[in-house]
C-alpha cells in the first residue's frame, strides 16, 4: 500500500508536559506553513505530523480550529505592530513585514478583510485587523507625502486591495511578484519584503 506523502516523516517521542511551550511554538509554525499551502481548511491531523506532536498535544493548545488560526493571526499582528513601534519606523518598511505576511499566511489575508471573517469569532479578527490599521496609521509621514496613502482611512483599503491580488498567486514568488505590482499600482512604495527581525 502507498504511504500518504504526509506520512513519511516520522513523529519524535513525546517530549512530555515540559515541552508545551516549544510544542505550542512548533504547532504555529506547522500551522502557518500548512495553511500557506493547503489554506484554512486542511486537516488539524496534517498540522499535528508537521509539528511532530500528536493530534491530543493539538488539542490542549488549541481547542478547534479557529484558535489556530487565532493564534498564527495573532504572531502576525505582533509583528507588524512591533515593527512599527521601532523608532523612526517608515510606512515602506512596515508595509514590507505587513507584505511579507500577506505572501505567507492565507489566515492573515483572510483577517485583513474582517467584516466577512469566517470562523466563530469575527469580533476576535476585526480586533487584529483594527491594531493592524493602527500601526500603519502611525507610520504615515505627516503632510501627506509621495508613496503614501492622501487619506488615513484609505490605508486599510488599500492592504485589502493588495490582499485580493495575493490570493491568486500559486506560489509565494507568484504572490510577492503581485503584492508588489498591486502596491506600485496604487502610487505605494513598499521596502523589502520580509519578517520583522527585531
Amino acid at each position: 500500500m502507498a504511504e500518504h506523502p504526509t506520512s513519511q516523516a516520522r513523529r519524535p517521542a513525546n517530549r512530555g508536559p515540559k515541552a508545551a511551550a516549544g510544542n505550542r511554538a512548533a504547532l504555529v509554525a506547522a500551522a502557518r506553513e500548512i495553511y500557506a499551502v493547503h489554506g484554512l481548511d486542511a486537516p488539524l491531523s496534517m498540522i499535528a505530523r508537521r509539528a511532530g506532536v500528536g493530534q491530543g498535544v493539538l488539542y490542549r493548545h488549541f481547542p478547534d480550529r479557529d484558535a489556530v488560526a487565532a493564534a498564527i493571526l495573532e504572531e502576525n499582528v505582533r509583528e507588524i505592530e512591533q515593527a512599527a513601534a521601532v523608532e523612526g519606523a517608515a510606512l515602506a518598511g512596515v508595509l514590507g513585514v505587513l507584505t511579507w505576511h500577506q505572501v505567507r499566511s492565507a489566515a492573515f489575508i483572510g483577517l485583513l478583510h474582517a467584516e466577512g471573517a469566517r470562523g466563530r469569532a469575527p469580533g476576535v479578527a476585526r480586533e487584529l485587523a483594527e491594531r493592524v490599521g493602527r500601526a500603519l496609521r502611525g507610520c504615515l509621514p505627516a503632510g501627506g507625502r509621495a508613496g503614501a496613502p492622501d487619506a488615513r482611512d484609505d490605508l486599510m483599503l488599500a492592504v485589502a486591495m493588495v490582499s485580493g491580488a495575493v490570493n491568486g498567486g500559486a506560489t509565494h514568488e507568484e504572490r510577492e511578484r503581485r503584492a508588489l505590482a498591486a502596491w506600485r499600482l496604487l502610487g505605494i512604495t513598499v521596502g523589502p519584503v520580509r519578517p520583522f527581525e527585531g
